[in-house]
């Protein structure tokens, strides 16, 4: 039971008052000077100075206004110091140190009463201390501190960092005298805490102590305090003396020599202070006696009545029902920050009460806040833990009882206390700062009050891995005192912050920067400034996020962060490091660690494999050089960069790192001194001991031992053996080098396996025996990777920024921390919050859009690795939470009665950040100018932005004040209104209508909205008038827009001037008359601004019908407001609305007639912004229609079902469609079954184009059938179906056999592109087929008729194309040609038939290519007559010619004719007349097509060719009557001489020529010798009797008429038998001599 509880009576208030009386004359006797008026915060006004909390939770000061705490209160006010001190008292008594206080209790245990011990004790301090105490108790509890100033320079002690201290009251009386008299401070006194060690400098022990005897002595009876001045005396004397033996027997006890002596003198002392002792506390004891029994008394009989007066109670009429009633209520409790606390209650009642917590009056909700409140009920007893305290949980508790008798409440109230330096690190998290006022003393001695202010602060910020940064801060302190400078501490984390490269801290006397020169992960983190002025301080903070650089590799991981060595010694060191939050998109496959001896820029690599543990021994290392390192990330995609390099370290042991630290650093004396020694036999040495595992991976295992004992004067090293667990075979493991250290890694070990390790030591005598061998070690991680965190909770916390906690990971061992991860609600793209792994279960995630929505995830880290990502949260919209609002407006009076009043106002400004519920009104009464006491008019909030006041006094003048609330609270109260009088107006006409607002302002009109007069006049009211002006024109310019009246509270004005100012004002009406206008709307300017939104009718894919709006401008604290016919649609059941970011949509459940209207959209908080939307029962219909058309899709397709044959005889189902979502479906059917993938079906899908496949390997005869694709998208829908039976399945398996087939060919030489032919330019035809996979090898033979024919080059194969060229086809070439390609691979063939059907198809062909051929028609003139020609390339039979003139077909005849020649076509006409003249045309038919040539034979042409004919003709009858031989003469007649020669010639002439002989070119005649004649003019005789010699010679015939003349020569050679044998002779004999 508290201390506070137990001096408690429930007597009068005189008793409070003696004890009130009895505490200040208690205190006196401590110290003299509080008892003049230094008391701290005298009783007179202490009830009225805040907590130091409360300065900045104002909403608790009406929290704790209750009737039932009153008397709570007032003994609170009474007890609150005895309790607080007598914590502060036990906590100095504890934290003395144990020695002390046992040797005080030995010296003091038979003086002692058991009831009084504790007590007892405490007389045992010093007198030293005493005097000490009461001196600082004097100044802790002083405003001046003019005796305690001189104390602080001997016992203050120097903290890093300082801690806070609470702050002093600097209210003087005066101050506290004007303070509101009517408050209650709200803190309880309750269940004490009795904590060690909280203070740490002597200063703080001391008031403690000081405290603790002023508590004790509070401790006392009532009847026992009566005790003298000279009593006092007395007892300080005695606690002296005490002190003084105590001491001694202190110094005795360490002091061996004169331990005997210095006990007898202890036993003389404390008899003497023990005598003392009972003689005072006999007179207490028994009035203490006497009290306790009587209270006893009474509440023994006060319990036996209300336990009778209880049972009868429940023997009502209603037999077991009761209402509930608190058996058990819960009590206050005051604990310190991070404590747990519980508040218990028991309740009574049938039926069985439903206990409700609340805070602040606010019912707790345990889903909320995971984890902090647990409620419990069980039997009765009712419990609320609250886990974990912070400041925040300061506040008053109810537990609330009911069932159906009543509901019954109990309160309580927790105080949270701070230590004194800590910070609340959550409040500073978003850039939260207090500046109460500092109390600090200066260097110089004298104490002054400093108000210390952050201007131009840091915020929130945000940079990148090797970006430079700088946080900053102006800092202002009053008063300025001249050579005293703050001291700036800089911190991250709670830590302490020293310049180093890495940052850089600067105090310009007025601006304090902290500079970071490079950023890098390890930055990221809380910063805050501290300053410190004396004592005392104020601080600052605000987070530092620092975003991965941007990787050189895309997908290659971030770096990773905190690198640093966790052991060294001489042969190895161990790094540790924390894995990146960001992977690069694919898992982390380990790290490779980089080691650089300092001095130099070598980094080399110490792993070659990556291992994934975050821990490494480093070996290979040089003793007593200095390392620094670094670790890099790798995945799949590369390496990443490198970590930030760690501090430099050294290989040594740490014994040779302390000895060389501990080295004196004296000067060179240069005296050096030379000690020999006797040389001695080497001692083996012994085998360590406690050798151990002390860390195992799957990389490595570490050993650990301790030297031996026997191991001789020189060092020693060891050898480390190894073999697998159940063998004897010992390997060491270090052969070439030995360890050097007690401590060794082993890599290059078998996961999976067991081992056991031992070590030898050796030294220059030989090698020891082994140590005992470990217990068996399986090589892998030991320590798991951690479980994923739960239950993470978004909560908002400002309009860029979210709180996420989580519960954390379950059996978690050396956790490092967790990494959190946000994303777009929707995106499916992550992005990390933090980059260094934060511990605990809160965090901050800042740099978040406005108005989106965000999912967040977490997940944990240790050394072993990453744990799984935790589930999803809850999808948040980013903005800030929520705060009371502004305080309304321009109260005026609206209507007035005999005894009330009708006011109105406007809205608040600012509504923080959720919809006003309400509005409470006060007023008070002015008499004379002199103000009243407010009173409240409305219990229950109103709605509206108006409120009838009733009760009021006739003629009185009042004021009235508004105030405004939402769910945050209750809002500022406006400020005071002018004075109204209440009188009646005598009025019949209805009062003005009210709350005009102006929204959908656009260029030419807008829609201005209002609401009824609460006031309607004698009769109701029938309508409006709306008028309007322009803002600068006068009174009299007023314009009514409506005529008629109208019934609506709403009018859409249109017809306005853009760019003008308009104000508008609105009249009701009824029977009686029109009554007086509104307060003005506006100025308001028509105009449509930039980025001006309408809303948007949209009909979804599930044919639901939306209106949609959209806002660029909204603020934080913005919502949607949807209605129909400007009424609010916010509890229609025809409608649903849904809002997100800067969009909001309004669904229609079933759109129909009941619909039709006109729908606007407001955003609240913005300067007007609306839009509106009509639907008519035109666009109803159109609506619906298109809303049927979404209800039922079909899935679009491009492309049916169809079949098709692949290259290997594999057969391919496809189908495509316009477009498939990811959430697309086939079902795939066969004969009406469906059909699944597997060995004879593999199905595929490309969402992106829409294709649908299905293939098969081959088509057997059970696959004949029908297949089917059933498409389902969404609700959309589709299917296509191809039917192969019968024929079209034989020729489809036929077709895919053969393409089976072709593949098979293919795989050796084979035709590309079989045989085929083509009609040159040349009009000859060339054979060709392509040909593939051939090589040099490859022979090609071609056929015809099976005949191979000859061909004259070789074939070259680079072009792939092998050719036979056939000039000049014809008939002839008719017939079957075949080509053969083979090799060692096998063979293939190619046939073309050039016969039939074929060949005539081929000769159509070239017959065509020599009709294009053919030359235009020329004209020519013969003999005969005139020759029409072309020439064609070559001419076939099978080329039919045909001859026009002037479009009629030529008939041939013996004088028309028509001919081939050569290549030459042509047409004759004999003997030409004019009928012959014209237009002719030549027509080449090749079988499918005429091409035509055409000629003009008329005008000159004619004439020409007709003038060439005739000459033509004469030169051919003068060439056919000419002169001429015929024939007969030889050209060389050889004839033996002496024989006759007799020759004959035809000749021919018309006239008959005239025929004369010439010799040697001489005319000859005839004679005997030789004999000429001419018969019957055709026949010529030559004739030479005897030929001779002289006849040889070159004779000429020659015939001549009129036409002509012709000669006919011929030679006669005459020879002489012996000389031809003489001239033979000659010949041989020269041919002898050659060949000599």
């Amino acid at each position: 039971m508290p201390v506070s509880a137990a001096c408690e009576d429930r007597g009068s208030i005189s008793s409070q008052s003696k004890r009130q009386t009895r505490l200040l004359s208690r205190v006196t006797r401590i110290a003299p000077s509080a008892a003049k008026g230094r008391w701290p915060g005298s009783f007179k006004g202490h009830r009225m100075s805040l907590p130091f909390y409360q300065r900045s939770h104002q909403h608790y000061d009406f929290s704790y206004r209750n009737k039932d705490l009153r008397t709570t209160v007032s003994h609170y006010q009474h007890e609150k110091k005895r309790s607080a001190i007598y914590t502060q008292g036990s906590t100095a008594y504890s934290s003395r140190s144990s020695a002390a206080h046992r040797q005080e209790a030995e010296a003091f245990r038979q003086a002692s009463a058991a009831s009084f011990q504790q007590q007892a004790s405490q007389y045992a301090l010093s007198s030293d201390v005493s005097r000490k105490a009461a001196s600082a108790f004097d100044y802790g509890s002083s405003h001046g501190l003019t005796d305690s100033s001189l104390l602080l320079d001997d016992y203050s002690s120097k903290l890093s960092p300082k801690p806070k201290r609470a702050k002093h009251s600097l209210l003087s009386g005066e101050e506290k005298e004007n303070l509101p008299s009517d408050y209650m401070v709200p803190i309880f006194s309750g269940r004490q805490k009795h904590v060690s060690g909280i203070t740490d400098t002597e200063e703080e022990r001391i008031k403690e102590a000081a405290a603790y005897i002023a508590q004790r002595n509070l401790l006392a009876s009532e009847e026992g305090i009566t005790t003298s001045k000279q009593s006092t005396a007395s007892k300080q004397s005695t606690a002296s003396k005490q002190s003084t033996a105590s001491k001694q027997s202190m110094t005795s006890k360490q002091s061996t020599a004169s331990r005997q002596s210095m006990a007898s003198k202890q036993s003389v002392v404390s008899k003497q202070a023990t005598s003392t002792l009972q003689q005072e506390e006999t007179f207490e004891k028994k009035s203490r006696k006497v009290a306790i029994r009587e209270k006893a008394e009474r509440l023994s009989l006060r319990k036996t009545l209300e336990e009778t007066e209880a049972y009868h109670a429940k023997l009502n009429e209603d037999h077991l029902l009761h209402a509930p009633e608190f058996i058990i209520k819960p009590r206050s409790h005051t604990v310190w920050e991070k404590e747990n606390v519980k508040l218990h209650c028991s309740i009574a009642g049938w039926p069985e009460p439903r206990v409700t917590w609340y805070k602040n009056q606010v019912p707790i909700n345990v889903h909320a806040n995971p984890g902090k409140y647990i409620i419990e009920s069980r039997y009765g007893m009712h419990t609320l833990e609250i886990n974990a305290c912070d400041f925040e949980d300061t506040a008053q508790y109810r537990a609330s009882a009911m069932n159906v008798k009543g509901e019954l409440s109990a309160y309580a109230s927790v105080v949270v206390k701070r230590y004194k330096g800590e910070f609340d690190e959550t409040r500073f998290h978003a850039g939260v700062s207090t500046m109460p006022l500092s109390f600090a003393v200066t260097p110089y001695g004298y104490a002054s009050k400093f108000e210390i202010h952050f201007d131009d602060k840091f915020d929130v910020s945000f940079g990148r891995e090797g970006e430079t940064m700088s946080l900053g801060c102006r800092v202002v302190i009053t008063p300025e005192i001249k050579h005293f400078q703050p001291e700036i501490q800089w911190y991250r984390n709670g830590v302490p912050l020293s310049p180093s490269k890495w940052v850089q801290t600067l105090w310009s006397g007025e601006r304090a920067t902290l500079t970071f020169s490079h950023l890098n992960k390890e930055d990221e983190g809380l910063y805050t400034i501290r300053v410190r002025m004396g004592e005392y301080y104020e601080q600052y903070s605000a987070y530092v996020f620092v975003r991965d650089a941007d990787a050189e590799i895309e997908g290659a991981p971030a770096a990773p962060l905190d690198v640093k060595c966790l052991e060294a010694n001489k042969d190895y060191i161990i790094i540790s490091w924390k894995q990146p939050a960001v992977d690069g998109g694919s898992p982390i496959l380990g790290y490779f660690i980089d080691k650089c001896e300092v001095g130099t820029d070598n980094w080399s690599q110490c792993n070659d494999t990556p291992v994934k543990f975050a821990r490494f021994p480093v070996t290979g290392l040089i003793e007593g050089r200095s390392y620094i390192f670094r670790v890099r990330a790798v995945n799949k995609t590369g390496i990443g960069f490198p970590s930030r390099v760690s501090e430099p370290v050294a290989a040594l042991d740490p014994a040779e790192k302390a000895r060389l630290k501990s080295r004196p650093s004296a000067p060179w004396t240069g005296q050096i001194i030379v000690t020999e020694e006797e040389p001695s036999e080497g001692i083996v040495p012994g085998p360590p001991t406690d050798l151990s595992v002390t860390e195992a991976t799957r990389s490595y295992v570490v050993l650990s031992w301790k030297p031996p004992r026997q191991r001789g004067h020189e060092g020693i090293m060891y050898f480390v053996e190894k073999c697998e667990a159940g063998t004897e075979n010992w390997q060491r493991v270090n052969t070439e080098l030995p360890v050097k250290s007690p401590r060794f890694a082993l890599f290059d070990l078998a996961e999976g396996k067991s081992y056991c390790f031992r070590v030898r030591c050796s030294n220059s005598a030989g090698v020891g025996e082994p140590s005992d061998a470990t217990e068996v070690t399986v090589v892998g991680d030991k320590l798991d990777i951690p479980k994923a965190p739960g239950k993470i909770i978004p909560s908002r916390n400002t309009d860029t920024s979210v709180v996420v906690s989580w519960e954390e990971s379950a059996d978690a061992k050396e956790l490092v921390g967790y990494y959190i991860e946000a994303s777009v609600a929707g995106s499916g793209k992550w992005e990390p919050c933090n980059n260094n792994p934060v511990k605990g279960s809160r965090f901050t995630c800042h740099g978040l859009v406005t108005g989106q929505s965000y999912i967040f995830r977490v997940r944990a880290v240790n050394a072993a690795g990453l744990s799984e990502y935790s589930q999803d949260s809850e999808a948040i919209e980013v903005k800030a939470a929520i705060a009371p609002p502004s305080p309304p407006h321009d109260i005026t009076c609206l209507e007035s009665f005999r005894d009330s009043m009708v006011l109105g106002w406007k809205q608040p400004d600012k509504i923080g950040g959720a919809e006003i519920t309400g509005y409470y009104v006060n007023y008070r009464e002015v008499i004379d100018g002199v103000p009243g006491k407010w009173r409240e008019a409305n219990v229950k909030a109103v709605s509206e932005e108006a409120y009838k006041i009733s009760n009021l006094k006739e003629n009185m003048v009042y004021q009235f004040q508004v105030a405004a609330m939402n769910m945050a609270g209750l809002g500022t109260p406006s400020a005071v209104s002018e004075c109204f009088k209440c009188e009646e107006w005598t009025i019949a006409v209805p009062g003005p209508p009210h709350s005009l607002k102006c929204s959908e302002v656009r260029k030419d009109s807008l829609v201005l909205q209002w609401k009824p007069p609460v006031h309607s006049g004698r009769t109701p009211v029938t309508g409006y008038f709306v008028d309007l002006k322009e803002a600068k024109a006068k009174e009299d310019q007023w314009r009514g827009l409506n005529e008629a009246a109208i019934k609506n509270v709403y009018l859409k004005v249109r017809g306005l001037k853009e760019g003008v100012s308009y104000v508008f004002r609105v009249r009701a009406i009824n029977q009686a008359g029109v009554g007086k206008p509104s307060d003005l709307a506006g100025p308001v300017v028509a105009e449509t601004r930039p980025g001006t939104k309408e809303v948007v009718v949209n009909v979804d894919d599930d044919g639901v019908i939306s209106l949609n709006f959209e806002c660029d401008q909204m603020t934080p604290k913005s919502e949607f407001t949807w209605s129909k016919d400007y009424v609010s649609t916010e509890d229609s059941p025809r409608l649903e609305v849904e809002s997100k970011g800067n969009k909001t949509k309004m669904t229609f459940k079933d759109l129909g007639m009941d619909d039709l209207g006109l729908y606007s959209c407001d955003v609240t908080d913005t300067d007007g912004i609306a839009s509106s939307y009509l639907i008519d029962e035109e666009e109803l219909k159109r609506l619906l229609a298109l809303s049927h058309e979404h209800k039922f899709p079909t899935v679009p397709v491009k492309s049916e079902l169809a079949v098709e044959i692949l290259e290997k005889g594999q057969v391919r189902f496809w189908m495509q469609a316009e477009k498939l979502s990811g959430n697309a479906k086939v079902n795939y059917i066969f004969n009406e079954k469906e059909i699944f993938e597997g060995p004879k079906y593999k199905m595929h899908i490309d969402r992106n184009t829409g294709i649908i496949e299905m293939f098969m390997e081959k088509l057997q005869d059970e696959d004949e059938g029908t297949y089917t694709f059933q498409l389902q998208d969404g609700k959309a829908t589709n299917h296509s179906t191809v039917v192969l039976i019968g024929d079209v399945f034989k020729k489809l398996q036929k077709e895919a056999e053969f393409q089976r087939q072709e593949w098979i060919r293919k795989q050796g030489p084979h035709f590309a592109e079989y045989l085929s032919w083509e009609v040159t330019g040349e009009c000859n035809v060339l054979l060709k087929c392509k040909v593939a996979n051939i090589k040099k090898e490859t022979h090609i033979v071609w056929y015809k008729d099976e005949r191979e024919i000859s061909v004259d080059e070789k074939h070259d194969f680079k072009d792939g194309i092998c050719t036979l060229l056939i000039t000049e086809f014809s008939k002839k070439d008719a017939g079957i040609y075949e080509v053969i390609l083979k090799d060692d691979r096998g063979k293939d063939k190619s046939r073309l038939k050039l016969v039939d059907e074929a060949f005539k198809e081929l000769m159509t062909e070239v017959c065509k290519k020599i009709a294009l051929s053919a030359t235009d028609l020329k004209i020519q003139s013969t003999a005969e007559g005139i020759r029409l020609y072309s020439f064609v390339t070559y001419y076939v039979e099978d080329l039919k010619v045909n001859w026009s003139h002037n479009g009629a077909a030529i008939r041939y005849s013996d004088r028309v004719k028509t001919g081939v020649t050569g290549e030459q076509i042509w047409l004759q006409i004999n003997e030409p007349t004019p009928n012959d003249k014209g237009k002719y045309v030549m027509e080449l038919f090749d079988g499918k097509t005429g091409h035509q040539k055409t000629v003009d034979l008329s005008g000159q042409a004619y004439e020409e060719a007709y003038a060439e004919f005739q000459r033509l003709k004469q030169a051919a009858i003068a060439e056919k009557n000419r002169a001429r031989v015929l024939g007969g003469l030889p050209d060389v007649v050889t004839i033996q001489e002496g024989k006759a020669l007799n020759l004959t010639c035809n000749v021919w002439g018309d006239p008959p020529p005239e025929v004369s002989w010439l010799k040697n070119e001489k005319a000859l005649a005839s004679d005997d010798h030789c004999n000429l004649k001419f018969e019957a003019g055709k026949t010529a005789y030559f004739t030479i009797n005897g030929v001779s010699t002289a006849d040889s010679g070159k004779y000429g015939l020659v015939v001549k008429n009129k036409y002509g003349s012709e000669t006919s020569d011929f030679t006669v050679s005459v020879f002489i038998p012996e000389e031809e044998a003489r001239m033979a002779a000659l010949e041989a004999q020269k041919g002898g001599k050659k060949a000599k």
